[in-house]
């Protein structure tokens, strides 16, 4: 494969929108809220969630079955290995936060309607089992982030520095080498 898919960069930057939307989300939730601004936050968050769920299922189908460019061969090794532990890192820990999004909302007594319709919560509450998963979703956050800070990082590298094409691959949407639609 030559360039990815648009179809693939369209996903790829619109989970980098609703994810940074939903981390913005997430920050309320450390202060001092009203219930209903927290039960509608919850709401909020959770909706971003599934559908990030939703396209992370999409990216990993066409990732499966597009694959993505090679990196360039004037990369040092470490490099490469570095990318892709990252990668790898970024798709771990958007599954976990998935899981344990999920699986923390099934824990809480109150009420988390997405979609209008969709109550994810079993409105009966396991407060250790709501803590030990919170506590593995919070971890997840704080690394996705930390990964993302060195995605950003290494794209603005290699678009301005080493100036190769990797970040293109993933920016130009004008032109590919397969038949995107």
């Amino acid at each position: 494969m030559v360039d990815y898919l648009k179809a693939q960069k369209i996903i790829h930057w619109l989970m980098a929108f609703v994810i940074m939307l939903d981390l913005n989300v997430a920050q309320k939730f450390g202060g001092d809220m009203e219930l209903w601004d927290r039960l509608e936050s919850r709401a909020d968050h959770a909706t971003a969630g599934l559908i990030v769920t939703f396209l992370f299922f999409l990216r990993l189908y066409f990732r499966y079955r597009y694959g993505a460019p090679a990196l360039p061969e004037s990369m040092p090794k470490w490099q490469v290995i570095s990318a892709k532990a990252g990668h790898y890192g970024l798709y771990i820990l958007m599954g976990m936060l998935i899981v344990t999004g999920i699986l923390s909302a099934n824990y809480t007594a109150d009420p988390i309607i997405v979609f209008g319709s969709l109550n994810l919560s079993s409105e009966v509450e396991n407060i250790q089992m709501f803590n030990l998963i919170r506590g593995i979703h919070e971890f997840a956050t704080n690394a996705i982030i930390a990964l993302i800070i060195i995605h950003i990082l290494a794209a603005l590298y290699h678009q301005f520095i080493a100036k190769d094409d990797t970040t293109l691959n993933m920016t130009k949407f004008w032109t590919s080498k397969l038949n995107n639609e």
